[in-house]
C-alpha cells in the first residue's frame, strides 16, 4: 500500500502542499487559464470601443486575486484558520460565478460582433472556451473547498 502525502480535507496546506492538495492544486491552472483569456482578449480589436471592459476586470481580478491567495497559502498566512477555509470557499465561488457571467459576455458579444477577419474570431472562440473552462475549475475548487470548510 502506497503512503499518501495529501493533507486531510480538515486542514489548510502551505509551502509546497499547495501544489498537492485537493482543492489547491487548481490554483496553478486557474491562473494559466485565467492568464490565456486576459491575454487572448486583450490580443483582438473590438469595435465599439469598450464592450469587454468586464471580462478583462474579471480575468485580470481573478488573476491577481489567485496568485495573492496561493502565496498566503504557500507561506502559511492562514495559521490554519477556519475562517481562511471559509473566506477560501467564498472567494472561489465569486470568482466562479464572476467567470461565468463574463464567458456569458464574451460569447455574446463574439456572436454579435463576428469580425470579418476569421483570425480574429478564432481567437475570441479560444478566449470563450478558456473562460468557460476557467468558470469549471474555479467551480470545481469552490465545491471542493465548501467541503474542507464543512470538515474543519
Amino acid at each position: 500500500m502506497a503512503a499518501t502525502t495529501a493533507q486531510p480535507m480538515s486542514s489548510l496546506p502551505s509551502g509546497l502542499g499547495v501544489c498537492t492538495t485537493a482543492p489547491d492544486i487548481f490554483y496553478l491552472p486557474e491562473l494559466v487559464f485565467g492568464g490565456l483569456v486576459w491575454i487572448l482578449v486583450a490580443s483582438t480589436l473590438i469595435t465599439p470601443p469598450n464592450p469587454l471592459g468586464w471580462v478583462m476586470f474579471v480575468s485580470v481580478f481573478c488573476f491577481v486575486m489567485t496568485f495573492l491567495w496561493m502565496v498566503i497559502f504557500a507561506a502559511g498566512g492562514h495559521r490554519n484558520s477556519s475562517g481562511w477555509a471559509a473566506a477560501d470557499f467564498a472567494y472561489h465561488g465569486l470568482a466562479a460565478f464572476f467567470y461565468l457571467s463574463a464567458g456569458v459576455d464574451l460569447a455574446y458579444i463574439t456572436l454579435l460582433v463576428k469580425p470579418l477577419n476569421s483570425r480574429i474570431y478564432h481567437i475570441d472562440i479560444a478566449a470563450v472556451v478558456f473562460a468557460f473552462v476557467a468558470t469549471l475549475l474555479y467551480f470545481i475548487h469552490t465545491i471542493l473547498s465548501s467541503i474542507r470548510w464543512k470538515n474543519f
